[in-house]
């Protein structure tokens, strides 16, 4: 076997790559039942794909950590990328990951957010929203984001969200208190200084007195009645229900194609926005 077909085998074992490098799966070596599988679709607009994943299972200090995330980059590609190389590190890294991991994801985000604004020079303009979920020996759930992409779970056929919607009209006030307004014009959604349709996002220097990038962070218990967990850019969720996502891939045992599944039927749906999809099955 050539040099390059083991590195396409070792990609293909994690799900970074397969075939098709915008799909791919993995499953825990923990626990025989949890797996993965993620699929992203470039959107209908002019710009270059936005979208970018971060879906694997590793060992750190002797636990499993299944590290699943979504960046959707606004105007922007280097700082969904930066995030997809460097923020779960950043996470990891903090002294007290282990013993209070909810603390450890904020104080990560906020820190990584200050060092691309920092460093603005190196980014350019734009921003990117994150969800990021941290399954820790298959036992533990740690979510968090900032911005519009979403993670829901379902526990026995229920689906509840597990992220907020940073929405301008939500957090008009602490906009307004920073010195920002929030304004439908141009347009027909609210945006932070007619701009941003999200309150709160990593990177975007020029409007960054006005935003926050301060995350909302849950920690979940994995129990015997968890099916699965999606995460997913607002290309998804711009034309599907959180009822809607689980009941439509349910049944699908494969997780790479039930995130497959999910973002053809955002495209028939008529999403025109990048659609980016993980799916995370317990069951």
């Amino acid at each position: 076997m050539t040099g390059k077909e083991i590195l396409h085998k070792m990609k293909e074992k994690v799900g970074l790559g397969s075939s098709d490098p915008d799909s791919g799966k993995g499953k825990s070596k923990m626990s025989k039942h949890v797996t993965h599988g993620y699929h992203l679709v470039k959107g209908k607009s002019n710009h270059a794909m936005e979208d970018y994943v971060v879906a694997e299972f590793k060992q750190v200090d002797h636990h499993e950590l299944g590290l699943f995330a979504i960046f959707d980059g606004h105007l922007s590609n280097s700082i969904p990328d930066y995030l997809q190389s460097h923020l779960f590190a950043n996470i990891i890294n903090e002294p007290d990951f282990w013993t209070n991991p909810t603390d450890a994801v904020r104080k990560a985000y906020e820190a990584t957010d200050a060092y691309i604004l920092e460093k603005a020079v190196d980014f350019s303009h734009g921003g990117s929203t994150a969800v990021t979920a941290i399954l820790i020996d298959c036992k533990k759930l740690v979510v968090g984001n900032v911005g519009d992409s979403r993670a829901v779970i379902c526990r026995n056929g229920k689906a509840s969200q597990l992220s907020i919607d940073h929405e301008p009209s939500v957090e008009r006030k602490s906009i307004e208190d920073r010195g920002g307004f929030v304004s439908n014009f141009p347009g027909d959604v609210p945006r932070v200084d007619g701009q941003l349709a999200v309150a709160r996002a990593f990177g975007d220097r020029s409007l960054k007195k006005h935003l926050s990038s301060e995350p909302y962070v849950v920690v979940e218990t994995i129990d015997d009645e968890t099916e699965l967990v999606i995460l997913a850019s607002d290309g998804l969720w711009k034309v599907m229900s959180n009822e809607e996502a689980v009941e439509s891939i349910r049944h699908l045992k494969d997780a790479q194609a039930a995130a497959k599944h999910l973002t053809e039927e955002a495209l028939k749906r008529k999403s025109r926005d990048d659609i980016s999809c993980i799916v995370v099955r317990f069951l």
